[in-house]
């Protein structure tokens, strides 16, 4: 079963699901640059490895790091705010429709590692 699914969300906007699995490999390979949108006390509490956090409360797409030739993939706690921070940014014109399905649950789930 593939990890990835198309979810249309909008008529010219769409938000790519995927897998903790597969973003964990895509971090790994160079490939996905993950973003999380939750706030700093959630990212204190439990962050993933290798994030860079713009918390979604003050988001702007301005305020995103240069992927540098990788693709954003947005990451939250259940998956919910990552949509959001992906529609946002590609309603500003930036490219970046891929979310971790699940977030931060999903990626526990998995059994893939956290820091503290």
């Amino acid at each position: 079963m593939s990890g990835r699914q198309e979810v249309l969300v909008a008529e010219h906007h769409r938000v790519t699901n995927l897998a903790p699995e597969d973003v964990a490999e895509g971090i790994k390979d160079g490939r996905y640059l993950l973003v999380d949108v939750r706030e700093p006390n959630e990212v204190e509490a439990e962050a993933y490895p290798d994030a860079v956090v713009v918390p979604l409360s003050g988001f702007d797409s301005a305020d995103l790091p240069d992927p540098q030739g990788k693709q954003i993939v947005f990451a939250c706690r259940s998956g919910k705010r990552s949509v959001t921070a992906s529609l946002a940014a590609q309603v500003n014109g930036l490219p970046y429709d891929k979310h971790l399905a699940g977030g931060m649950l999903g990626w526990k789930a998995a059994g893939l590692p956290t820091k503290a």
